[in-house]
């Protein structure tokens, strides 16, 4: 019996293949199907050419996960978060989750508070300031006042997801500069930024650009004073999208969370120093008085009463699942080793960073785990950090290298951002790799390349 073309297609190697051994269009669907042995090549094969997760020290988001971790990733990626009538158990545990960290967090009663999971703390951050907004406007609106020309308090150091949030629910941002005097918001001035129309302040738990934290307990105390002074009684939502997960467990006596009066609510970042991969973040809020009630909404959907609270519907559940699964596993002491961990290596790798003739640092990693650098004043080699960065690059690592914000926009850092997974030997193979391309770049000669660009190199 003669072959069909479809057995021949089966028996044949991979890449003799049509799809493998031909051109596909990149922006139209292909007309015949294929052997899923085959698609699962082509988008494999693509993928190789991303860079290894593990090496990109620029990211904050989770790279590795243990064994058991995967499987029940792939045991339970069909799960939709947001179908609560259908996957109950999930909803119960996404439950647990929260209150497991209102409870990390020091809120005074977790059975009166409430909280959600989210796709990041992006979404966990804009879900904060849409509840001081909607409580301001209540209260507004209450004592017959206008609620129109809301406003918000924050660093120019913080994450895009603020910029969007002012953007995309009109409320206008109160900048507070970063200086070389003030390299985050610490209350320095804070009365020149409040009035009646202020909504909020935004703390920073772990700053993206230097990892410092912003402290919280002294920018509540200045507005204590405001309010002695005026009358206005502003609330602080803590973006902790890295530190919410650092500093209990490895600076527990810090005062930044709901045991300072003034928080109304805490966020952050599963897939970040929660030890996720990515797509869940999560939001406390201190009590129901926290969140009005008219952000919840309650939808009959799939046979049941569903009280929803976030700005995205479906959404993966398999992320929360994991989320129970990292506090099962590690408890207080697996998550307090791992994350002092990593503060060794940070503080490792940038001890020894500090020792290189041409950088100082600007942090050292002693907050959340992670450091920066930039050039010494007055050093005069022919080389910059983005030169660094495209050298670093070549052996597989990624460490960017980009301006600070605003009144120190002219400074350029490098960072390093460590994670579980950046282990003290792959940390010297780092170490190695800088040295050994500071030496290279040392040994150069020619013109001073400008700023922000990158000069071309020959061996």
């Amino acid at each position: 019996m003669a072959d069909t073309d479809s057995d021949r297609m089966m028996l044949s190697p991979v890449f003799n293949r049509s799809g493998e051994a031909t051109s596909l269009p990149r922006h139209e669907l292909p007309e015949d199907m294929m052997l899923p042995s085959t698609a699962y090549q082509i988008v494999h094969d693509q993928a190789m050419l991303d860079g290894n997760s593990r090496l990109n020290l620029a990211t904050f988001v989770t790279t590795y996960m243990d064994k058991e971790a995967q499987l029940l990733y792939a045991q339970t990626a069909d799960k939709n978060m947001i179908d609560k009538d259908e996957y109950p158990a999930t909803a119960a545990i996404e439950d647990r989750c929260w209150r497991i960290l209102g409870n990390l967090w020091h809120n005074p009663d977790v059975e009166q508070a409430i909280g959600t999971s989210t796709i990041g703390s992006s979404e966990a951050c804009m879900l904060g300031g849409l509840a001081l907004k909607r409580r301001w406007q209540h209260l507004r609106k209450s004592q017959g006042k206008s609620t129109e020309n809301p406003n918000i308090v924050l660093s120019t150091a913080v994450q895009v997801c603020w910029e969007k949030f002012c953007n995309y629910f009109e409320v206008e941002p109160r900048w507070v500069p970063i200086t070389e005097d003030h390299l985050f918001l610490d209350g320095h001035d804070l009365e020149k930024y409040v009035d009646e129309n202020t909504i909020g302040v935004v703390a920073i738990m772990g700053q993206t650009y230097t990892g410092a934290y912003e402290p919280v307990a002294a920018i509540a105390a200045k507005l204590d004073e405001i309010q002695r002074d005026t009358g206005f009684d502003v609330h602080i939502h803590v973006d902790g999208a890295s530190g919410a997960m650092i500093a209990p467990f490895c600076q527990p006596d810090l005062e930044w969370d709901f045991r300072v009066d003034r928080v109304a609510s805490i966020s952050t970042s599963g897939h970040k120093y929660g030890l996720v991969y990515p797509g869940v973040g999560w939001i406390v809020w201190r009590d129901k008085e926290a969140l009005p009630e008219s952000m919840i909404f309650h939808c009959a959907y799939l046979g049941g009463d569903m009280p929803t609270l976030a700005l995205n519907f479906s959404r993966p559940g398999a992320q929360v699942l994991m989320q129970y699964y990292q506090f099962l596993r590690l408890g207080r002491e697996g998550y307090t080793a791992v994350q002092q961990g990593s503060l060794d290596v940070a503080q490792r790798l940038s001890a020894a960073i500090a020792e290189m003739g041409p950088f100082e640092l600007v942090s050292k990693g002693d907050t959340i785990p992670v450091f920066a650098w930039r050039m010494k004043a007055g050093y005069t080699e022919n080389w910059t950090l983005y030169d660094l960065q495209d050298r670093l690059r070549m052996k597989g690592w990624q460490v960017p290298a980009y301006p600070l914000a605003d009144d120190l926009a002219a400074t350029t850092v490098q960072r390093i951002v460590v994670r579980a997974g950046l282990s003290q030997d792959l940390a010297s193979d780092l170490l190695d790799d800088l040295r050994a391309e500071v030496k290279f770049l040392e040994q150069l000669s020619g013109p001073m390349p400008r700023e922000g660009q990158t000069a071309a190199f020959h061996h």
